[in-house]
């Protein structure tokens, strides 16, 4: 049953999410390029794919080049228990994005149902301080869909279970980390 399920969904995200991953590609690519970086954020499943994603970019995907400049917002526990202590939970993120945050980086943010209050303040303060974001969604969006701008991208697994969104979002990762390599070497399909 969960194979079938996780095909299905799959198959879905297949028809429907390569042009928003194409986008989301480019823009990263395009901040990489701009020598800016790529902060990244979620909870729970959602945090262990900003460490992977971040991952990727320091070290390597699949093919051999420089690391890329990529921090997850998810591993630093002294000051994710200092910011939940001294003000609130909702704030370990948008305080870090405030901090470490520049004009032209880029927000990759995780949220399976779009209503995790943390992230969606962290998507507010890459507004205040000049970053684009890239979301990585489910179900309806949440209320993460209502808080774009322009230039942002939202990439929304079109399901409802939170375990077959986060095996897409694994899935779109690994294409976002495919393209901005293919596109920062010069290699071709």
């Amino acid at each position: 049953m969960l194979f079938a399920d996780g095909i299905e969904v799959k198959h879905r995200a297949m028809e429907q999410l390569p042009p928003a991953i194409a986008s989301a590609g480019l823009l990263m690519t395009d901040c990489l390029l701009d020598n800016g970086k790529i902060l990244s954020c979620g909870n729970g499943g959602s945090a262990g794919d900003a460490q992977h994603f971040s991952a990727e970019m320091l070290n390597r995907f699949e093919m051999e080049r420089p690391g890329l400049p990529s921090i997850a917002l998810t591993t630093d526990s002294s000051t994710i228990t200092s910011i939940a202590n001294d003000y609130c939970y909702e704030d370990i993120f948008s305080k870090q994005v405030r901090a470490l945050g520049q004009p032209g980086d880029t927000l990759l943010a995780i949220s399976t149902s779009g209503n995790s209050e943390n992230v969606l303040r962290a998507v507010q303060a890459a507004h205040e301080r000049g970053l684009r974001v890239v979301a990585l969604t489910g179900r309806d969006g949440g209320k993460m869909a209502g808080i774009y701008r322009d230039g942002d991208v939202e990439i929304r697994v079109p399901a409802t279970s939170t375990a077959r969104i986060q095996e897409v979002h694994l899935i779109v990762i690994h294409c976002l980390c495919d393209l901005i390599d293919r596109r920062l070497l010069g290699v071709e399909d």
